[in-house]
Parts: structure tokens; sequence; C-alpha cells
């Protein structure tokens, strides 16, 4: 029987203990039914924390975190920590004995490496990996706004989407050849109450944005604010993908997880200055410009906006509801804003991250298109 010290926990939290656990997972004993095991790697992140959170609050799920421990506090206190380089192999194998695992639930996984060391790692160990890939691998240019799983996946315009096509391709392969035990997952634009969503900010994230709301600055929207984008409060997302978690159905097969509150991007943005109780001043920039002037500052407007967010998409789940029939959208945006900006506006040193370089980038593009407009 492996003992408890097969794994590390920075607190001891549970008053479970793991070696018991261990010995009676699967036991065929009367009247002994065991929780549910998940492994998560990574586990901190604005989704994962959610489905964190629900797996051991609402779903009585026994759940591992494997990471560098970071950010240890915003885990629940059932949570067992595993903390460790998970790109150090041999240290991962020597802390998780020979624990196994109804679900190893993937977060940091970008690239065709990451998730080859993955199977390496896990292919004796889980009855389901769940691969956490991106709805912008989704087909650019879009051949039409109305996406589902069937949609192909192609993104000339990101690298990040492109990785994560691959990441995927080898994984299915995984699943066809060797019997890998494969569920994709594709968010979309996912947010909880540290971060507000925006189309176009700079390096340091979406403060500098809100700051320009509340100083009656002009903001600038990509395109003409017509475009069609769906957020998803992390909770909402949570609900979905624990859903799948020991889901047979899962098996093989790909899933988008979004909210079905659809709004166009000047919505967004009219939403986020009602919750600050200020008038939006919008200023509209065709992708291409923004394209060509943020680039070479390091913005990277081809990859999320020509790649991503200037794009409409229209996510019909229909295929996760089938399988997940508790979906659905709880928190619309205009009340999941209301709670994110409640918080950032509480929080200033975690995140109120100010942006002078955005800021007078924003200020130096508003005034060269008005100096090209009074030109004619």
């Amino acid at each position: 029987m492996p003992a408890a010290s097969a794994y590390h926990r920075t607190v001891e939290r549970s008053s479970v203990d793991p070696g018991l656990i261990l010995e009676r997972h699967g036991s065929s004993e009367k009247g002994v039914i065991m929780k549910k095991r998940a492994l998560f790697i990574g586990g901190t992140g604005t989704i994962s924390t959610a489905i964190v959170k629900r797996l051991v609050k609402d779903l009585d799920w026994d759940v591992w975190v494997l990471n560098r421990g970071n950010r240890a506090s915003v885990l629940p206190e059932e949570v067992h920590q595993i903390i460790v380089d998970i790109n150090d192999e041999k240290a991962v194998l020597d802390k998780l004995g020979d624990m196994t695992f109804d679900s190893i639930c993937e977060f940091i996984g970008f690239t065709v490496p990451q998730v080859e060391r993955d199977f390496r790692l896990f292919k004796r160990r889980t009855k389901q990996y769940i691969y956490t890939s991106s709805a912008s691998a989704y087909h650019k240019p879009a051949s039409g706004y109305i996406i589902t799983e069937g949609t192909a996946l192609s993104n000339p315009y990101w690298q990040y989407s492109r990785d994560k096509i691959a990441c995927e391709e080898f994984l299915m392969k995984k699943y066809k050849e060797d019997g890998f035990p494969v569920t994709i997952v594709r968010p979309s634009h996912t947010y909880d109450e540290r971060n507000v969503p925006l189309g176009v900010h700079g390096k340091n994230g979406f403060w500098q944005v809100i700051k320009r709301m509340q100083e009656g600055k002009p903001v600038i929207i990509q395109g003409d604010g017509s475009s069609l984008w769906t957020l998803t409060w992390n909770a909402d997302f949570a609900i979905g993908y624990t859903g799948l978690m020991g889901n047979r159905h899962a098996i093989g097969e790909a899933f988008q997880i979004t909210s079905d509150e659809v709004l166009t991007w000047d919505q967004v943005y009219a939403t986020i200055a009602d919750a600050l109780g200020v008038e939006l001043n919008a200023y509209y920039v065709s992708t291409d410009f923004l394209r060509a002037v943020g680039d070479p500052c390091g913005f990277d407007y081809t990859g999320s906006l020509l790649g991503d967010k200037s794009v409409s998409v229209v996510f019909d789940n229909a295929k996760l509801k089938r399988v997940v029939p508790d979906m659905q959208t709880n928190v619309r945006f205009d009340m999941g804003v209301r709670i994110a900006l409640d918080y950032v506006l509480s929080h200033p040193q975690e995140c109120q991250i100010e942006d002078p370089e955005f800021d007078s980038w924003c200020d130096k593009v508003i005034d060269t298109i008005e100096k090209a407009k009074a030109s004619f």
C-alpha cells in the first residue's frame, strides 16, 4: 500500500487519511463507495480555480493540484497540493508514487512537447485525461458565425491557436492508436472576479482601459463595435466542465464550453461603463490599423484580434448539453462584470496595474487618426 508520503501536501487539511483512500479506492467492500479523484495540472487559474471549488464544495470529489505552489491561497482547504515542477518528470513520478485518478485535468499544456510529457507521465494513471484547448483554434477567417465542435480547426493568425490545434491532433492520435482516454475542452473568453474582459488592452491587462473610462478618455474598440462575442463567467464554465469529468460519453470527444449569451463589443464596453457609472466614450479603430501600429509595440493584435476577438462567433452548445444537461448560463455579463469590478476596485494593489505605455499609445493612435481626418 502506498504511504501518505507518496505526495506532498503543504498543509494537513483533510481528516481523510490518504493512505486509506488509496487502499480502499476501487474496493468492493460492502457499503463502501469511494469519492472520485481528480488531479489538476495547474489548478489555480481563472478557469481551473472555479472547477476545483465546485468539485470539493458541491460534488464531493477528492482533488489534488500539481503545480509550483505560487497561488495556494486561492484553493479550498480540502484540496491536496503537490508542489513540483511538472517538467521534472522523475520528481513528479516520485511525488505521485502509484496514485491513480478518475480524471487528470491539464490546464497549462500549450505545446506538443508538453502533452507528450503528459502522455508519458499519466497514460497508466487515469481513466480520463481532459485537455484544455481553445475556441480560438476554430477556422479563421470564419466561414460562418455559428460555431460547433465540427467547425474546422485552422488559425493562420495566432501561433497560440496553432499550437493548441497541434496538441489536440497529438492527443486524439493517442486515443485512436493507444486508447488514451482523452477529452478535449475548448473554452472561449472566460473571466472571473479578478478580470474584466476587453478586446483591446496593453501588456498589463485591463486596468488602464478601466481608468480611461473613469477619466472620460476615449476608449479604443476594434472595428465598429458590432461584431458578436461571448463571455463566460468561470463558475458557469465549471458546470459544463465538471459534468464531463468521469463521464464515459466524453471520452474521445471534443466539447466547447461557453455561455449562451451573445453580445456585440459595443454592448460589452457599454455594460462595463454602466457598472462604473460613467459615460462610454467609444473610439472605433479598424483591426488592420490596430495590427499595423500595435504589433510593433508588442501588443500582438494580429493574434488576439484578427485571430480571435474581431471575428463574430455564436457558439452552439447543443453537444455539451446532451452530455451535461445541467449546463446553463446563470451569470449574465451585466451581473458578472459588477462582481469583477467590485473586486478590482477594492483590491488596488492586486488588480489595478498601471500601463502608461499603453495609455500613451492609445492617445497617439487617436491623435494620429484625428489629424488624418482633419487633413482632408
